[in-house]
């Protein structure tokens, strides 16, 4: 009884979150189109509609811990869940993410964000595509912000391991920004391939930033023990074991 009340609660809730989606599109898209301010106001006021939607609707509350970066920075983040993307959006002044180019064409996201500053990439020519953002930042074409990257490629179940990949230390040493760790439980709550949505504590966390200018091993080896560590972490407040 209790599953079927809470699918049915799941059921509800994406339904509402794709029909916000649109109605907030109608909403914001012309106004997007002559300002690109609209679109970071759109896609902020999306994600905080979700996240204050999901607490109340299936009982999935959601925190941010730790300093939010507001200046030019890579973010490298654990990605579990489409939720994680959901709370950094929300927080992050003007975030803009590599992206899959198939993901150019997916009705309203895909517009929202390329007009965000979002960076698609053939996931086939990762470094031809690195070196074509490096060119854009340099010629002032690509907008300021905070630039996430998801350092394993793609979500990653919870107690799942893959192995961190290298183009986020290309990235950190050709733009020569800080990076900032986040690490998350999310994937807990919001699995990658369910409908079901599970009551809880989701937590996306900020961790104490890496400086500009490491060594590529130094970074790499930095960067995946903290994130690795605080995810589990995290994971482990909420009750998960493997």
């Amino acid at each position: 009884m209790i599953r079927c009340v809470r699918l049915a609660t799941s059921l509800a809730f994406s339904f509402q979150m794709y029909l916000a989606m649109a109605l907030m599109a109608l909403y914001f898209t012309p106004l997007a189109i002559i300002d690109r301010r609209f679109a970071f106001q759109g896609v902020h006021v999306y994600c905080r509609w979700v996240r204050w939607t999901a607490r109340w609707m299936v009982g999935l509350r959601s925190e941010i811990r730790g300093e939010v970066p507001l200046d030019e920075v890579i973010v490298a983040s654990k990605h579990q869940s489409f939720f994680d993307i959901i709370m950094l959006v929300s927080v992050l002044p003007r975030p803009k993410f590599i992206m899959k180019k198939e993901l150019r064409w997916a009705p309203i996201l895909g517009w929202f964000a390329l007009r965000i500053g979002c960076i698609p990439v053939d996931r086939g020519k990762r470094g031809a595509a690195v070196l074509q953002m490096k060119e854009d930042v340099s010629k002032g074409l690509a907008l300021p912000g905070q630039l996430v990257i998801y350092p394993q490629g793609t979500r990653v179940a919870p107690g799942a391991k893959l192995a961190y990949k290298v183009g986020t230390a290309v990235l950190y040493r050709q733009l020569g920004q800080d990076c900032v760790p986040a690490a998350t439980n999310a994937g807990l709550f919001w699995p990658r391939r369910s409908i079901m949505r599970k009551p809880g504590l989701a937590v996306l966390e900020f961790l104490p930033r890496i400086p500009a200018g490491k060594d590529q091993g130094t970074f790499m080896a930095g960067l995946e023990s903290v994130i690795e560590a605080k995810s589990n972490r995290l994971m482990g407040e909420a009750g998960f074991r493997k």
